[in-house]
């Protein structure tokens, strides 16, 4: 997958070779979060080790300008345990939208768009029917910028004492 943004950024499937520039950009954003909204559960960065065994497990797509990544999202087949599936319409073998993450740096300019787009051009190369995925119920959530992709809201819950709402969006 390459396509080009008019910024001159590209979409690729990130590899191995990418997990500490992922976590790199995780803790920027999770630090950027955290200025903004205060501590909560977006505060925490990942390890390598972690990315390393979220690119083995899922799909990771990653926006890169030149070489520099930029932004990344994630799209695993599992469904997260927490998650309450009864929410959304049901589908075959949907996928889980995770961490979403544009470089603070970078926000505005289309790039969290553009990731968002290529996360549906991926379900439907996969024969997914549906992307879901969760927001965090506050201002620190995304639940907005989800909806301007074309998501729709089908439902809210708690998991450990956080409010969040679920999205989906249909091939």
């Amino acid at each position: 997958m390459s396509e080009q943004l008019s910024l001159k950024a590209s979409i690729s499937v990130a590899s191995a070779r990418d997990a500490r520039a992922l976590a790199a950009l995780r803790t920027a954003v999770a630090h950027g979060m955290t200025l903004k909204f205060g501590e909560g559960h977006w505060s925490a960065g990942p390890s390598k080790a972690q990315v390393l065994r979220q690119t083995r497990a899922s799909h990771v797509l990653v926006a890169r300008r030149d070489t520099e990544i930029i932004g990344k999202v994630r799209l695993a087949r599992a469904l997260p345990w927490p998650i309450d599936s009864s929410c959304f319409t049901p589908a075959k073998a949907p996928l889980y939208v995770l961490g979403l993450a544009v470089a603070p740096a970078m926000r505005g300019q289309g790039i969290g768009r553009f990731l968002m787009e290529a996360a549906k051009d991926t379900a439907r190369s996969l024969h997914a029917e549906a992307l879901w995925l969760d927001a965090y119920d506050h201002a620190a959530g995304a639940g907005p910028f989800y909806v301007e992709c074309g998501f729709r809201m089908v439902g809210r819950t708690k998991y450990r004492e956080v409010p969040l709402c679920y999205y989906e969006w249909r091939a």
